[in-house]
């Protein structure tokens, strides 16, 4: 009997067309989407489902660290998958334990809680600053303008934008937002309700923005002479994404001062799993035990799979010399966008960031650009996107650059020259 095949649907055919009105049926429109349709990628290099070739500097928004398709990463994925994937927090799993011991001996003394998601890292961290200061009735957390902390209730009523929060009032209490690299504003905004302070090492979804020397050891400085915790949002920023594992470990590197640093509690998430989600935050001795059994947890948090691959992420990254390879050649990316910038002031503003994290900031006014009402950023974006490059945008004005760690100096370069030539031909 003659085996009837069905037709090939548009999907298989790869439509990006058919796709797309596929995702607009079936898909709350909750982002907006460039007009992209991927199918496969290998390391720094993505396709589109009609075959074309991009080089990939967004990652999966800082997500995917090893680039993609990576075959440790598979293989870690299958090995652990033919043993055990999820038995739940009620038992343990040498996996988890591993892992935990891995995070905690990059930082300092303390404990960690695995989670799924950069949200939810950040809101085991408000739980612990509420635990905290409950006795004496200290509940508030003072979070940044500028920040960004998820988009659950508690993470938009923690993140210092506005547009977020647009349409979900009432906002969880206990949020005030301060200056970001301002001390005195910190110092003024302290009430006695006060519990926390949280901030992100590097503002990444407005403008890649780090902190200075000055307001991290000032912030410690305060929160020790107040009582108070304090928070670092490293879900972007960390995990060897600057060239040290954590951003604050980068911007104080050779500061004598701050040799004994530390935050009081540090979220994490994107490059952890390299792709495969997990989450997990960081809690400093003495709090470490705040959140005895039964006051926080997850059914999928820590599972086996996700920690076997967060563990091949760490030996290959360390194995393979990848924390050089984010200084060396994220330092000579931004050596070379800077001076793009002084050859085109009028376009270029500033260029930001540490490591393989950086932003490059455009003017407001850029006569090219005025036609479209849509943000810099994004027209930028599109342009680069044409000339065959992802890149994040950053707010408004900045693109963000966030590529692999195992970047290759010439994929370096032919992002670098992508960029110049979208630059060189906004300025003609």
């Amino acid at each position: 009997m003659r085996e009837i095949v069905p037709p090939i649907s548009a999907i298989v055919r790869n439509d990006q067309a058919a796709i797309q009105e596929q995702y607009q049926r079936n898909v709350v429109p909750s982002y907006g989407r460039f007009p992209l349709a991927f199918s496969h990628g290998c390391g720094s290099e993505i396709w589109d489902v009609g075959g074309r070739r991009y080089l990939d500097f967004a990652t999966g928004i800082a997500v995917c660290c090893l680039g993609h398709a990576n075959a440790e990463i598979t293989q870690a994925l299958a090995e652990q998958s033919q043993k055990l994937m999820h038995v739940s927090n009620l038992y343990y799993t040498q996996p988890g334990g591993q892992l935990a011991e891995e995070i905690v001996k990059r930082i300092g003394p303390g404990k960690v809680f695995f989670c799924n998601s950069g949200a939810e890292a950040d809101e085991g961290l408000y739980k612990v600053a509420r635990k905290f200061g409950h006795d004496e009735g200290r509940f508030e957390i003072l979070t940044a303008f500028n920040s960004f902390h998820g988009r659950t209730l508690a993470g938009i009523s923690a993140t210092g934008q506005e547009k977020v929060k647009k349409g979900f009032e009432p906002l969880v209490p206990g949020f005030r937002h301060i200056p970001y690299n301002d001390l005195e504003a910190a110092k003024a905004a302290i009430s006695p309700a006060t519990a926390a302070i949280f901030i992100e090492g590097i503002q990444g979804e407005s403008g890649v923005t780090p902190a200075t020397v000055e307001y991290l050891l000032g912030l410690r400085k305060l929160c020790d002479e107040k009582k108070l915790l304090l928070l670092m949002d490293a879900v972007q920023c960390g995990h060897f994404r600057t060239g040290r594992y954590q951003s604050f470990q980068r911007i104080l590197e050779g500061i004598p001062e701050a040799a004994n640093f530390l935050p009081d509690g540090i979220s994490m998430a994107k490059a952890l799993g390299g792709g495969f989600p997990i989450g997990a935050f960081w809690v400093r001795q003495p709090y470490a035990d705040l959140l005895g059994a039964g006051t926080h947890g997850t059914t999928f948090g820590g599972n086996a799979l996700g920690c076997a691959v967060a563990l091949k992420i760490i030996s290959v990254i360390e194995r393979d010399g990848l924390i050089e390879n984010i200084r060396a050649i994220g330092d000579r990316l931004k050596g070379a966008l800077t001076t793009l910038m002084h050859s085109y002031p009028q376009i270029i503003k500033e260029v930001r960031g540490l490591g393989l994290m950086i932003g490059l900031e455009f003017q407001p006014r850029i006569p090219a650009l005025a036609g479209s009402d849509k943000a810099t950023s994004l027209q930028v974006i599109n342009r680069l996107h044409e000339a065959g490059l992802l890149t994040v945008p950053s707010g408004m004005q900045t693109v963000r650059l966030l590529p692999a760690y195992n970047l290759k100096q010439n994929e370096a370069d032919e992002g670098f020259s992508i960029i110049q030539n979208v630059v060189s031909k906004l300025a003609s």
